[in-house]
């Protein structure tokens, strides 16, 4: 599985931005895809994450800011993101996974090269 995002930026606090994920090569019937961010210095956490039989999961930190949606036909996955913060800044990792998993870095073994969220005050 191929992962290719797009839709970073930068924007003021208060912005918004859409983050898109695009799977390339096959994907079973069962399968999660997810965000993950990392921020200099900080782990990497799970953003949120969404699974072919419609099951969506959030951080708590993002949790009514940002909507997460998975084309299951499309194998794409997209992240709006609104009322951004300065503490949402982190570069931005999708993730997938051909089975249900939840919101843990572990439990990907295919991740995107990243893309990059910046987030002024």
């Amino acid at each position: 599985v191929h992962l290719v995002e797009s839709g970073g930026g930068s924007v003021p606090a208060g912005g918004s931005l859409t983050l898109s994920c695009a799977a390339s090569e096959a994907t079973d019937d069962k399968y999660t895809m997810s965000w993950f961010r990392q921020a200099p210095g900080k782990e990497r956490e799970g953003v949120a994450l969404g699974t072919s039989d419609g099951r969506t999961e959030y951080a708590e930190s993002v949790k009514g800011r940002f909507t997460v949606s998975l084309n299951s036909i499309k194998d794409t996955l997209t992240l709006e993101m609104s009322s951004l913060r300065p503490e949402d800044t982190a570069i931005y990792y999708c993730a997938a996974s051909t089975w249900y998993v939840i919101l843990r870095p572990d439990d990907f073994p295919y991740w995107g090269q990243g893309t990059q969220v910046t987030v002024s005050s």
